[in-house]
């Protein structure tokens, strides 16, 4: 076992505003199996990438341990090459056999390993890494999102693939994933960092203690200072008041007074400014004990959606639906039937493969009366007349520009569209940037905050929540249970899905 010692590391990139980390310092375990969270933007990636040596920074990171990193670049050039030539790139001196001795964990073949990497999908690209990544020896390895764009059957080989072993940091967002794979934590809170023994639930659990405790306190300190603050003004107004009459009185209306009384009087006003003093020392402490209390608080705003009621019951019905994409023999999936009723949130589960995307492709073209359909149909597939959609397609590469552009392309009111970004806790910095500089978890937030701005009868996301962090994930699911917007999903977090869905179309 070897410690991995962060101290006072400072790190921002060049042109940046604000730095990422600020004089951080914590200790892990080199045979942890780490759990790493945080929101989109907070550094979790940037994080790995240091500990790899590959930015300049300030303070130390020392570890008695060496690197890898999942996933492994892959060039477009070397796409015709088998996992076998490429992976000596990967990862320099591993062996053949170890690699192939990690395929049954996996559930994968070994022809696997010499077949063409561009052939595979995106699932089988995945375990060939995994299997090469765990080929080495007293490596600690920095795991990142590996379970994005795999179907059920896949995240679930990986996760008890990877609940088996131990010394790695794993970035996700996936709660099922984490739970099952961690027994301790890093997080990154909003202004600070810490370290927890556990996995993502015992944290999640005890945070709510904490800040459950923490608000308790904060409205107490509030309370007081309030008290203190009252008595306070109270005590230098009688203060002020007796300290102007010290000089001057009339003899006749305050017979009890004399030259003599100016003493007494001084005194008395002493004792209260006195008393004031302490009060302001109080009120003081006060509010330096209320400082920071509320600074690591995770509140989601609670975002709103406008969903629209159609005339019609029943928006989508298919019978014995067949479908495959012209020119082609095959099938992609045969006498299916189900229908979608308003109020309904329908989640399409199955394997890469089964045809999810490909059902709701058929769908948005039936909705749109598409004049040249790429599929051939049988059976029935009938969708409401008139159907406003709102539709969040798994692929974010057509975001480019600004997001004023991006705004007006879509007809989005665009400081609506900043605030509901903020409200996802995208930072403002990110704003006059470029949207291919954003990350892909800030590329999806805008496609959702998008698609919440517009007012639908149908929501049709295809796996929205691909690099969308956990606390944004919690205030998605509050949302939709609120709302309860009529829904045609494909997602694949297991948690989100058992909370949300009305109905579920297994393919």
């Amino acid at each position: 076992m070897a410690r991995i010692n962060v101290t006072n590391l400072t790190f921002g990139y060049e042109g940046s505003f604000d730095n990422i980390f600020e004089n951080v310092s914590f200790n892990i375990d080199t045979d942890w199996k780490l759990g790493f969270i945080g929101r989109n933007g907070k550094g979790k990636t940037t994080f790995l990438k240091l500990l790899l040596g590959e930015y300049e920074y300030s303070g130390s990171i020392s570890a008695d341990a060496h690197f890898d990193y999942f996933p492994y670049m892959v060039k477009e050039v070397d796409l015709s090459k088998s996992a076998d030539e490429l992976m000596e790139s990967w990862k320099p001196g591993v062996e053949n056999w170890r690699v192939l001795c990690e395929f049954p964990k996996l559930q994968i073949d070994a022809e696997l390993l010499y077949r063409p990497f561009k052939t595979l999908s995106h699932g089988e690209r995945t375990k060939v890494m995994l299997a090469v990544l765990f080929s080495g020896d007293n490596d600690f390895l920095l795991i990142d999102e590996p379970t994005n764009h795999l179907d059920m059957a896949s995240r679930n080989i990986v996760k008890d693939y990877l609940s088996e072993k131990k010394g790695f940091i794993l970035v996700s967002h996936d709660r099922d994933l984490l739970d099952a794979t961690i027994d301790h934590v890093l997080v990154l809170n909003r202004a600070s960092i810490e370290v927890q023994k556990g996995n993502f639930q015992s944290w999640w659990d005890n945070k709510e203690k904490t800040d459950s405790f923490r608000k308790a306190e904060n409205e107490k300190h509030l309370k007081e200072i309030a008290k203190l603050k009252t008595a306070a003004d109270r005590a230098e107004r009688w203060a002020d008041k007796s300290e102007s009459t010290k000089i001057g009185f009339d003899p006749i209306k305050e017979k009890d007074r004399s030259i003599s009384s100016r003493p007494y009087i001084g005194s008395k006003t002493k004792k209260m400014q006195s008393r004031v003093t302490a009060m302001e020392g109080r009120i003081e402490r006060e509010i330096s004990e209320k400082e920071g209390l509320l600074q690591d608080i995770e509140e989601p705003v609670n975002l709103k959606i406008m969903p629209l009621t159609h005339y019609k019951e029943r928006l989508i019905e298919a019978r014995d639906l067949t479908l495959r994409y012209k020119g082609a023999g095959a099938n992609v999936f045969e006498k299916l039937s189900f229908e979608l009723k308003q109020g309904e949130r329908l989640f399409i589960t199955g394997d890469n493969g089964s045809g999810k995307s490909s059902l709701i492709k058929a769908t948005l073209e039936k909705i749109n009366k598409a004049e040249n359909s790429i599929f051939e149909l049988e059976g029935t597939l009938n969708v409401a007349p008139n159907l406003i959609i709102s539709y969040i397609n798994q692929d974010t590469s057509h975001l480019k520009g600004k997001l004023r552009e991006h705004a007006k392309r879509m007809g989005l009111d665009y400081t609506l569209l900043l605030s509901l970004l903020r409200q996802l806790d995208m930072d403002r910095g990110q704003f006059e940037k470029n949207m291919e500089e954003f990350s892909e978890g800030q590329k999806k937030k805008v496609l959702i905050a998008s698609s919440l701005l517009t007012s639908a009868h149908l929501y049709i996301w295809d796996e929205p929540l691909n690099y969308i962090d956990v606390f944004s994930r919690m205030q998605l699911e509050k949302l939709i249970d609120t709302f309860k917007p009529t829904m045609l999903l494909v997602e694949h977090d297991v948690r989100f899905r058992e909370k949300l869905a009305s109905k579920e179309l297994n393919l």
